[in-house]
């Protein structure tokens, strides 16, 4: 990895933070590097207020949407909620058709086939709507780019309500509303929402409407936090303040089907890690190896024997996807080192009966692996679908932009995308994209990067210092755990490899100016045993997290490389 270390924050605003919160130098150091410069600001940033979300009729669409929705209501006609087939997509389905189930029972929920209808609103979804006399369709985390389906829509009389937050192409659909912050002429103050969160801003906004405040729709809030850390989006301004309650909710009142999940893991406090990685995979699981409705099932269901039911079902389909996703990366790991793939720009690989549920995973999993921009491609009925997964620093979606004449369809963020095209395409596309990557990527950005916060010693890890620390999290992009660098560490002699295959870490350090001890553990770390116990000192870079055993709690570095 590149070693990167940010500058020093300026020292009369470190001076200042460490006078008004009496904290010590490294806090507020780490506070002004997060842009946090007043004892406000700090409070804020600390306890986030659920009041400071802003006025959701700030976004363009909203009033119309709020006026449909309480027509439909008014009017008892049939609403359908629309949604993806992912954590981002199904959370915003729950949430919206068991909120609109408070106030009419004429509500259909609808998540299409990941494998027969593909991603995004469907035909075969409006024709649904259409057989069943349904008059409006609340899409939501889809719909932005839906133009030619809002118009066969609106052809058999369905109205269309669009919650989005990808980037919109050059036509925006002739909806009734369509709320997506990342419309040029949006002028909605915070951009990063994610699907799940452009569906609570409605629902807010139809509360503000009533004369209800946004305290009514807490309950609401564990279905955002948890889109929020599945899609990866910016835990910053709003995305803070919703993901906060939302961890609170979980931890304190979660709904059964959070309940039911949280049986089977025996986990007893959530963090947004443990939401990323324990019930966003489990909610992933129903729409990659089944249907997404599962998951929306589960979310909205309302009988705890029940949900637990739906929660062992879920826990199966996530074990075979774990399988199933393990055995695809084996292969396509084996396709590279036959074709020198590595020794390109980009990896591209396809297979024709790998599962479409799993290839954004093992997409995901390359691109650890040889940290290039890489496409993951599936047979999808009579064309090939693909997930696109991007290095750090670079735009996948613009890349994909510069191919579209090989591409049928395409959509998503700067990191992660989906696309499909003609079997016939498939290698002038791969040889496209490896030009355009090749003559955009700064060549640098091939190598992973890795940027430490602060150096600090070991002496200054104290149960204080990291009882503040645990209070900067929910942890996310724009706010990620703070990274530190020591110098000069020492093995006590300690050390030895742990885990299947011998691939962890586990020393016991100490610096050399100090005799402070302290336990460490690096996960895929097993390899560097021999290098640490041959050099006399070694530079590492960690976050601090605690390690509970045996009843037992104790600080320690969680290593993330060595040198």
């Amino acid at each position: 990895m590149r070693w990167n270390l940010k500058a020093l924050p300026e020292s009369d605003k470190v001076k200042h933070l460490q006078e008004v919160l009496g904290v010590e130098k490294p806090i507020a150091s780490l506070l002004v590097q997060r842009g946090i410069k007043t004892f406000e600001a700090a409070k804020n940033f600390f306890r986030p207020d659920i009041n400071h979300l802003h006025n959701p009729f700030l976004m363009k669409g909203m009033q119309q949407a709020v006026n449909r929705i309480e027509t439909a209501i008014h009017e008892e006609e049939n609403i359908m909620v629309y949604g993806d087939y992912d954590v981002d997509g199904t959370t915003s389905v729950a949430l919206m058709s068991s909120y609109l189930k408070t106030r009419t029972p004429q509500i259909a929920s609808y998540i299409p086939d990941r494998y027969a209808e593909g991603y995004g609103v469907s035909y075969q979804g409006i024709d649904f709507a259409a057989d069943n006399d349904i008059s409006l369709i609340i899409a939501l985390d889809c719909g932005i780019k839906a133009v030619d389906k809002v118009a066969y829509a609106a052809e058999k009389n369905i109205d269309f309500i669009i919650c989005d937050h990808h980037r919109p192409g050059e036509k925006i659909p002739e909806a009734v509303a369509v709320l997506d912050p990342k419309q040029e002429d949006c002028n909605y103050p915070y951009k990063e929402l994610c699907g799940c969160g452009v569906g609570f801003k409605l629902i807010q906004a139809i509360e503000e409407k009533r004369g209800n405040t946004v305290e009514t729709l807490l309950p609401y809030l564990d279905l955002v936090a948890t889109a929020i850390g599945a899609d990866i989006v910016p835990i910053t301004g709003e995305n803070r303040i919703l993901a906060y309650h939302g961890l609170h909710v979980i931890n304190t009142l979660p709904r059964n089907g959070f309940k039911a999940i949280i049986a089977q893991t025996k986990k007893e406090s959530l963090t947004i890690t443990d939401v990323v990685f324990i019930i966003a995979p489990r909610i992933n699981a129903a729409g990659r190896m089944k249907h997404g409705l599962h998951a929306v099932q589960l979310l909205t269901e309302e009988n705890l024997e029940q949900a637990l039911i739906y929660a062992q079902e879920i826990e199966q389909f996530n074990t075979d996807r774990r399988d199933t996703d393990k055995s695809i990366t084996e292969e396509a790991l084996q396709i590279i080192k036959e074709t020198k793939e590595q020794e390109r720009f980009t990896t591209v690989v396809y297979q024709e009966n790998w599962h479409k549920g799993v290839i954004g995973i093992v997409a995901s999993r390359l691109t650890e692996t040889y940290y290039r921009p890489t496409l993951v491609f599936t047979k999808s009925g009579e064309k090939l679908a693909a997930s696109a997964r991007s290095v750090k620093g670079f735009d996948v979606y613009n890349a994909l932009e510069a191919c579209t004449e090989h591409i049928e369809q395409f959509g998503g963020h700067k990191y992660a995308a989906g696309l499909t095209l003609e079997q016939k395409n498939y290698e002038s596309f791969k040889e496209k994209f490896e030009q355009v990557v090749a003559e955009s990527i700064d060549k640098r950005l091939l190598t992973p990067e890795i940027t430490a916060d602060l150096e600090i010693d070991l002496n200054e890890i104290t149960p204080k210092f990291y009882r503040i620390l645990k209070q900067f999290a929910p942890f996310g992009p724009g706010n990620m755990a703070p990274l530190f660098l020591s110098r000069n560490l020492k093995d006590t002699g300690y050390a030895k490899p742990v885990g299947t295959d011998a691939q962890h870490l586990k020393c016991t350090v100490k610096q050399e100016q100090n005799q402070q001890f302290i336990n460490a553990i690096g996960f895929g770390l097993g390899d560097r045993l021999d290098r640490i116990k041959e050099q006399p000192t070694f530079d590492a870079l960690y976050n601090i997290d605690e390690n509970h055993w045996n009843g037992n709690v104790s600080l320690q570095l969680k290593l993330k490389d060595l040198r």
